[in-house]
């Protein structure tokens, strides 16, 4: 693949509370991407934050 999912197939989506959806970034790994989630929960943001493959 020559698209990029291949080295980066992870990604987190921020989902506002009208249920817009907005790519935040792409990550090597399941866990890098939920390190990034879970860190901007902590710095109080009040949005919704999901990791899910590209492609979803």
């Amino acid at each position: 693949m020559t698209d990029g999912t291949a080295s980066l197939p992870w990604q987190v989506i921020r989902q506002d509370d009208n249920g817009n959806r907005y790519r935040v970034g792409r990550y090597a790994t399941r866990d890098e991407a939920q390190r990034i989630a879970d860190a901007l929960v902590a710095r109080g943001r009040e949005q919704l934050y999901r990791v899910e493959p590209v492609g979803q």
